[in-house]
């Protein structure tokens, strides 16, 4: 595991993230995480959109809008309050950068306008950490999915994850372990695309291979 200076390339791995400037919210409500999913969605593409043209009154922009090539390939994600993980694969050249600069600038401008707001809303450009063996791309995947218990347990890294708190985290909307969880795929699924990446956990019981990989492996633990 390590931090790539150099350009982030094709059929690598890598774990981007990035909190609100100060560490501000960035998700005040459903609303706003739900915009950032859509976007997950809608940036990833090769071409360029015009957003006003998309995002009209009762139409779903998941089934509208026929989104061309994608620039990445979104392995897994989890949005918190004040920050946000994910976890791609570039399948295009500078495709990371292209995406992420497409994604921040949508939200960003969403955000201010929302909530009458002006300056930056991120702590500077986004941070990239290449996932250089299976291991630790193995261990990204578990400490995404689980970061939303620290909502409900701020300690969970360091004790017992209650029955109550996992009842939380698969409940939890706006992360890829819902819809891996998920027997009924909802339109948010269509943000993923795990072609790429390694099927580490089993179909049947992905929650509990998640928990044991992440409490084996708490030595690789350098995440915030």
């Amino acid at each position: 595991m390590g931090t790539r200076k150099t350009d982030l390339v094709t059929g690598e791995f890598y774990h981007l993230y990035n909190r609100g400037n100060s560490k501000q919210v960035i998700f005040q409500n459903d609303t706003d995480y739900k915009r950032f999913q859509l976007l997950l969605y809608l940036m990833n593409d090769q071409r360029s959109i015009r957003l006003h043209n998309v995002l009209r009154d009762g139409i779903n922009p998941y089934t509208s809008h026929e989104r061309g090539e994608p620039l990445v390939a979104i392995g897994a994600y989890c949005l918190m309050p004040n920050h946000y993980h994910l976890v791609v694969s570039p399948v295009v050249e500078d495709g990371v950068s292209q995406f992420m600069k497409k994604l921040g600038t949508a939200y960003s401008t969403y955000f201010n306008k929302r909530y009458e707001r002006t300056g930056s809303l991120f702590e500077g450009k986004f941070k990239s950490v290449w996932a250089d063996n299976d291991e630790y791309l193995r261990y990204l995947f578990s400490y995404v999915h689980l970061n939303p218990l620290k909502l409900v347990n701020p300690d969970w890294k360091e004790g017992t994850v209650t029955a109550e708190q996992l009842e939380f985290l698969t409940e939890f909307p706006f992360s890829s372990l819902y819809d891996q969880l998920s027997a009924t795929k909802r339109f948010e699924a269509k943000i993923l695309n795990r072609s790429p990446f390694p099927d580490y956990f089993s179909a049947q019981h992905p929650l509990e291979h998640i928990l044991e990989w992440f409490n084996n492996r708490k030595d690789l633990a350098q995440l915030s």
